[in-house]
């Protein structure tokens, strides 16, 4: 008979540093475009796994001399690498056992709806936007959102359906919302990746989290992100989600804004683009970096167009440029009082948050 601790222990086995499992019957108020029913509708259950982001990749961007570990080992090689390897192992140990499981691994794929901010429509990928300019012309472009997708059958939604992935984190107990959007855990505050498996096998489940409030809403993700992204905590300017009896609530973030200065920071926060690329500013490309103007996707592809030659891109994943939320969070949760109090010996942050004198 298969358990809920048989698939744990085969998840910690594999590698998952965090594994919690939930019935799908919380999640059933999702949008449609976007409800996971319909990816396998004689699913009972969903085991949500974590897999921390080691700290140390943020070490040389809080230093400003090394960008190439966080996209490379906290999205790359978790994406890619660490957690497809979890739900393969934890899959042959339901499928033996006579269940489905349907593995969901963090992925590039798009849906009928754009998952940057749920519209409809062709929306262009940024993050794609120089392999299309180069390569792509010929072909279909790369969209936020699927072109042409079309529901199979009646009744049912187009492909490739995606959902929230930090929603159903919280509804398999893995941790909260914090006020930046990013999951927060007991264990590892905003420094991990996720990963699901959707199974017919009804099992144990286990509660959402109910423990202190893991965001101390002290707003240092406000004040470290270089676009201002994040609304300040008394704006009122919240999304709530009511998620089965548990209020999840963050700040109504800028999306596209957030996309920009994460992969392009802006003129203090990007050391690979000269100063005056920035002071030229041709053509008025950079308007958006530099605050004369609203975040858009046209006003995000003239960045993304101004700046393709300075774009240092590994592994399939943009370099973050920013992180300044993360890192933000981190060292306050560091703190007396935080979910990351005694965690490590020396705090991330030894000296004050660089910013370029230019």
């Amino acid at each position: 008979m298969l358990t809920s601790k048989m698939i744990k222990e085969a998840a910690y086995a594999a590698g998952a540093d965090k594994c919690g499992i939930a019935p799908i019957s919380r999640l059933k108020g999702a949008p449609k475009e976007m409800n996971v029913s319909y990816l396998f509708p004689e699913a009972k259950s969903v085991i949500g796994f974590a897999f921390r982001i080691p700290r140390g990749v943020q070490r040389g961007i809080e230093e400003g001399t090394q960008f190439y570990q966080y996209p490379s080992i906290a999205y790359g090689g978790i994406n890619e690498i660490f957690a497809p390897n979890v739900l393969y192992q934890v899959g042959r140990v339901i499928e033996d056992a006579g269940y489905e499981a349907f593995v969901y691994r963090n992925t590039g794929a798009r849906g009928c709806v754009s998952d940057m901010d749920g519209s409809e429509g062709n929306s262009l990928s940024p993050e794609e936007q120089i392999e299309y300019i180069e390569r792509g012309k010929k072909a279909t472009a790369h969209h936020r959102s699927v072109q042409f997708t079309r529901a199979a059958r009646e009744g049912s939604v187009p492909p490739d359906l995606q959902f929230q992935f930090r929603l159903v984190a919280v509804a398999c107990g893995l941790g909260e919302i914090g006020w930046s959007k990013m999951l927060l855990t007991p264990e590892f505050g905003p420094l991990q990746r996720v990963a699901f498996i959707f199974t017919d096998a009804e099992l144990e489940y286990d509660e959402m989290y109910s423990g202190e409030p893991l965001c101390r809403r002290c707003g240092a993700c406000v004040r470290e992100c270089p676009g201002s992204c994040i609304p300040a905590i008394n704006s009122g300017k919240t999304v709530r989600v009511d998620l089965d009896g548990k209020i999840c609530e963050w700040g109504d973030i800028d999306m596209w804004r957030c996309y920009a200065f994460y992969t392009h920071g802006g003129r203090y926060y990007n050391p690979f683009v000269p100063k005056e690329v920035f002071d030229k500013n041709e053509n008025g490309d950079l308007n958006l970096l530099e605050g004369k103007t609203e975040a858009s996707e046209t006003e995000i592809m003239k960045v993304y167009g101004a700046l393709e030659k300075y774009f240092p891109s590994w592994v399939g994943y943009n370099m973050a440029k920013c992180g300044g939320c993360i890192r933000g969070c981190v060292s306050v949760l560091e703190k007396k009082g935080g979910c990351m109090e005694d965690r490590f010996k020396a705090p991330l942050r030894t000296k004050k948050a660089w910013k370029m004198d230019r």
